[in-house]
């Protein structure tokens, strides 16, 4: 029978509505089966009642006289539930269906007024809708065999002996126009309690997880193979479904029928043939822009009860585990889009610190609601293509390796042009201590632990602050020995003393710290980027990065070594200053995005992270003082030089 826009639309709201009237009711389960029983008739007249009557005529009296009959049954069990304030709504509305099955109304009509009473049933007697975790298939197939097969069929077409002697014939549940009526839940209620005037026995003794795996089993035989590839094409590239089927309660709830008024009855039947064949698809909803969706929603609420703290604290963590565990991916697609989430959610943080209108609050969350939808879009299914997969691992690693990579071939160049070869290996050992820390880290990232948005934030912005600060001394140093006689005579003074023990430490922490810091970070983004497909062109791209990499470290040391002294030391002086500016930056713009730092933004301020330039007060004063101290050094260098050179 062809539904009309209205019916189906109808059968999608009244099954929505059980799915939320039985998550947010707050009475206990009904002990009493009877409204399950109930229920099972309704959802039975509902789906069998236009092979009863069709244009206001009887078509089978046999059928007529069955849906008379359950329709009584329902009343005589409403009757027999315990008394609640919905009851005599209840038992009004079972009248009215009986009065309707009398004068032999349309289908549309009697489906809605059963459906209609199978929801505000629930309402009043909740019973459980789905199951606790998803349906085992091979148990479900199993249990058919054995316990369903001889009447039903192998295949669920009910042509078998058995079923030949029987009156009424059994079930074919390979009938598509039934299937389409029938959800899991109404599957399981046959199952659980028999159908009364038929041969369909209760198997009331499996245990529930048994009911639910021969429920989804038996509801998957009307759909074949075939649309279930479709569906799960049709699941993975459309997140709007997730938020119509968010769990296996609305998934036992659900019929094609139900979903054909959105979606038409082609896609609706993919998808009810997917997601039955696959039922924990819906378990792995919690994707971390839907956690950070929810978590936002909390904030806001919180805000406009009054509780900044909580809302502040909520809003945070929007960011470390809703946003930033997609960043890696998402960057690789779309690096402007994540400076764009990143911005935003400061702003809502700092709005909501210093206490503005619950109305401007709500706007900011809308508008990062809005970026995660483009954010979603490009992290879709069919946007991931070997080619974005490659071109990310390598602007990965080139982008985080090129400043450790300035620094440890700095360190290098310098030690070669000092004459001081023998420090060479502490440089060496602390670069490769820090590659064997990103492998560990990458094995407790994958398969150990889940490093958390703070975490990471926190280290790449402890680390980078560390950096800048030993770059800050390592640049004022070498700034003062740009002139060739300077070198001479600190050499001179500092052999064996200087270069020895200490500063070996000192070279081996600064390699480690420059590289690990940036290890971490290309590895946590390379961790995200497995999860995906393409392996081969994500290991393609690291190799091209590598190579890419190694490539400008010996045109960097052959450069350096055709550099007089005094040139060698002034350039590099000047590199290792603005590294330290760089990092000083991104210091402060990580632990702001740890939570650990407030935000106080400057609007007219460009975002260039290149530079470490994020338009904060916080981060850029800490950048002009690392500038000062570095020029009031330089000064003090061309100072200090002056005077020796007076004294001699």
């Amino acid at each position: 029978m062809k539904l009309s826009g209205a019916a189906r639309a109808a059968r999608l709201s009244l099954g929505i509505l059980t799915t939320i009237l039985l998550v947010f009711s707050t009475p206990a389960l009904a002990q009493d089966k009877g409204a399950g029983t109930a229920w099972r008739l309704l959802d039975y007249i509902a789906v069998d009642y236009p092979g009863a009557v069709s244009g206001g005529k009887v078509v089978s009296q046999a059928e007529y006289s069955e849906m008379k009959e359950f329709a009584a049954s329902v009343g005589d069990r409403l009757a027999a539930l315990p008394d609640t304030p919905q009851k005599p709504r209840l038992l009004a509305r079972s009248s009215e269906l009986r009065t309707a099955i009398d004068r032999k109304d349309s289908p549309d009509h009697i489906a809605g007024i059963a459906r209609g009473l199978g929801s505000e049933l629930l309402k009043a007697y909740p019973v459980q809708l789905g199951p606790k975790s998803p349906p085992d298939e091979r148990l479900g197939s199993r249990l058919y065999k054995e316990n369903c097969a001889s009447c039903h069929g192998l295949a669920g077409d009910a042509k078998t002996p058995i079923a030949r002697q029987l009156d009424p014939p059994p079930v074919a549940f390979t009938d598509r126009a039934r299937a389409a009526e029938r959800t899991p839940f109404a599957l399981y209620q046959v199952i659980d309690q028999g159908l009364e005037g038929t041969a369909m026995a209760s198997f009331s003794q499996l245990s529930p997880e048994q009911k639910w795996a021969l429920a989804f089993y038996v509801g998957r035989f009307a759909y074949p193979e075939s649309l279930v590839a479709k569906g799960k094409q049709l699941w993975e590239s459309n997140p709007e479904l997730r938020s119509t089927v968010p769990d296996l309660d609305a998934l036992s709830g659900l019929s094609q029928s139900s979903l054909a008024g959105d979606l038409g009855q082609g896609d609706a039947a993919a998808l009810i043939a997917f997601l039955r064949a696959h039922p924990g698809a819906v378990t792995t909803t919690d994707t971390p822009l839907t956690i950070g969706r929810a978590l936002l929603r909390q904030s806001l609420a919180a805000y406009e009860a009054g509780d900044r703290d909580r809302a502040k604290d909520l809003a945070l963590a929007a960011y470390l585990d809703g946003f930033e565990p997609v960043e890696a991916v998402l960057g690789a697609r779309d690096g402007p889009l994540v400076a764009k989430v990143e911005a935003a959610m400061g702003d809502l943080r700092s709005a909501i610190a210093r206490g503005s209108s619950p109305a401007d609050v709500r706007a900011r969350i809308n508008a990062v609601g809005t970026l995660f939808d483009e954010a979603e879009a490009a992290l879709a299914p069919d946007q991931d293509t070997a080619a974005s997969t490659f071109v990310g691992a390598f602007t990965i690693l080139f982008r985080e390796g090129l400043e450790a990579l300035l620094i440890v071939v700095g360190m290098l160049a310098f030690l070669r042009k000092g004459d001081r070869a023998e420090m060479v290996r502490p440089v060496h050992l602390g670069w490769t201590s820090a590659l064997i820390a990103g492998g560990l880290t990458w094995l407790a990232a994958t398969s150990l632990i889940s490093v958390s948005g703070a975490s990471r934030e926190l280290t790449e912005g402890f680390g980078s602050l560390l950096a800048a600060a030993v770059l800050l001394f390592v640049g004022i140093w070498m700034h003062g020995k740009a002139q060739a006689d300077e070198w001479q005579r600190y050499i001179k003074e500092k052999v064996g003393h200087a270069l020895s023990r200490k500063s070996s430490w000192f070279l081996f922490l600064l390699a480690f710290i420059a590289v690990y810091r940036e290890v971490f970070e290309t590895i946590l983004f390379y961790a995200a980027m497995a999860a995906q497909e393409h392996v081969e062109a994500l290991v393609a791209g690291a190799l091209t990065g590598a190579l890419a990499l190694a490539v400008i470290a010996v045109l960097m040391l052959k450069f350096s070594q055709r550099l007089p002294i005094g040139k060698f030391f002034a350039y590099s002086s000047a590199l290792v200053a603005v590294l330290a500016v760089v990092l000083a930056g991104k210091g402060v713009a990580a632990l702001q995005e740890s939570g650990l730092l407030g935000i106080h933004r400057i609007d007219w301020l460009p975002r260039i992270p290149v530079l470490g330039i994020f338009p904060t007060a916080q981060g850029i004063s800490l950048q002009l003082l690392t500038l000062v101290i570095l020029l009031l050094g330089f000064a003090w260098n061309h100072w200090e030089t002056r005077r020796v050179a007076t004294a001699g």
